[in-house]
Formats: C-alpha cells, structure tokens, sequence
C-alpha cells in the first residue's frame, strides 16, 4: 500500500499528552506517536514514544510519526526512552537521535506493601520538617512552591513535600493514567542540596505511596524510572519494594545542532 494513502490525524484523549495516529484505509491503525513531559515539574525535552505494527513497518510511517511530533515541539530537544537492541533503538539511530545515559524502570504492586510498615516510615517525626500533599491537574511548567501554596482540588497529580519553614525541602510526584488505567507514574524524589543526609527522599516517597491510594484508590501499581548511575535513589527505590521490570538506553534529538530550527 502506498505510504500517501496514510493518514496522520491527532488524538486528544491523554490530558497533558500529544498523540497522533497513522490510519490506513478503513481507520486501521498502523502506528501511534505521543509526546509527553519526561519531568512533569518545570523545563524539560518531551519524551517522544512511536509505535509503528510490525507488518506496516519499512513504509516511512515512522518517519512521518516523528516529523509530525517534530513541528509541535516548543523548543528544539526530545528524548525516546528504548529498549536496547529493539527496533526502537535503530529507528533512534538512523534518525540522528544519540544515546545520553541508561535508565531502570522499576514498578510498586500495592498488594506488595506492607500497609502497616508504610504508615511508620510516614509517621517517622523528621524534626524542623513537615509533609505536605497537593492535588489536581499540572499546568505547564509549574513551580513546586506555587503548587504548594495555592489550594488543591481534583486532578490526576499528587504532589507530596517535605516543608522546611515554608520552603520545600524535598518532593516527589505521581500523575494517575486515564481511567480505567490502574496504575501512575512516579518522578522523584528529588532532595535539595542543603538538605541532603536527612533520609527526607525515603519520607517523602513513602507518604506519596500512602496518600495516592487513598486519593486514587482505583491505582494498584506505581511505575518510576532511575538514571542507571543514581545509587542513592536506586537504592530507595529497593527500600520501598520497587521491583526492576526493565533496562532501556535514553536517546536524544537536539534541532539546534542542524541549522535552520525556528521551533513553534
């Protein structure tokens, strides 16, 4: 079939997310593309995810997928997390992206939780330090005192932070997939510099795992991804009882090492 009979329309049903489709003749879908966040919380590339069914692949539809992502990117980078030796991984390759680091993908079961062993690492007092919860939808590029300081409301994140006088010291974040998706996406914990040494990641990802299942009780699994030299926070993650579900190669493509991006 001729590449010129497919269709590259847009798909509005993942809130914060861009999606495309490849349609073939009769709405077959021969691949999909996305661009989302890496990092919810302030700047950062957008992740870019392209899937293309194996018999409509070699057809440049994949090719398509990624130069139509390409024309709605605000600034001139993004990234593809692949798995390594996968189509994925040569199709980053032919198309100029290079490798920056590998990552961990690791994921929560909630059925795996001690329920009672949570509450006393969230009850641990953690002296000069305060946890803090914030809910509802992110906006763009947000400000972690802005979220904490205006009121919460329904929405698909959960912010939790440790507060150190009025200023967040540590934070972690969630954002629960469309129902009826049982399962969210973890990033963090991050720690500022100034208070590092005080076990505040462990803290404050342990109250993010309580408080998402009592805000979302319908969520029964927590993904998260690690940068493969992060020990530290390899290490919380194993604490907490995250398990290694994966390895993948993180690959960027950066515009404005070819000349002529002007962006949006």
């Amino acid at each position: 079939m001729s590449e010129a009979l497919i269709d590259i329309v847009p798909v509005s049903d993942h809130p914060g997310t861009s999606r495309w489709q490849a349609l073939a003749p009769r709405g077959v879908v021969a691949g999909v593309a996305s661009l989302r966040p890496i990092i919810p919380l302030g700047p950062g590339a957008p992740e870019l995810h392209v899937y293309v069914e194996p018999q409509w692949r070699r057809r440049g539809i994949g090719s398509r997928l990624l130069a139509t992502a390409r024309k709605q990117l605000a600034e001139p980078r993004l990234v593809a997390d692949v798995v390594a030796g996968s189509p994925g991984e040569a199709f980053c390759q032919r198309h100029g992206f290079r490798h920056t680091r590998s990552r961990r993908h690791h994921l929560l079961t909630y059925c795996d939780v001690h329920r009672a062993w949570l509450g006393e690492l969230v009850d641990a007092e953690h002296a000069g330090y305060r946890l803090t919860h914030w809910t509802g939808d992110l906006p763009d590029a947000p400000r972690i005192e802005e979220l904490l300081r205006s009121p919460g409301r329904p929405g698909n994140a959960l912010l939790t932070a440790a507060d150190a006088d009025g200023d967040p010291a540590a934070y972690a974040v969630a954002v629960v997939g469309v129902l009826p998706e049982p399962r969210a996406r973890q990033w963090g914990p991050a720690v500022l510099p100034e208070h590092r040494g005080r076990r505040l990641g462990r803290w404050v990802n342990a109250a993010l795992i309580q408080r998402l299942r009592e805000v979302h009780p319908h969520v029964n699994k927590i993904e998260t991804v690690t940068a493969e030299d992060d020990l530290h926070l390899l290490a919380v993650r194993q604490d907490l009882g995250f398990r290694l579900v994966r390895r993948t190669h993180l690959y960027e493509l950066d515009d404005t090492l070819a000349p002529g991006w002007r962006g949006m």
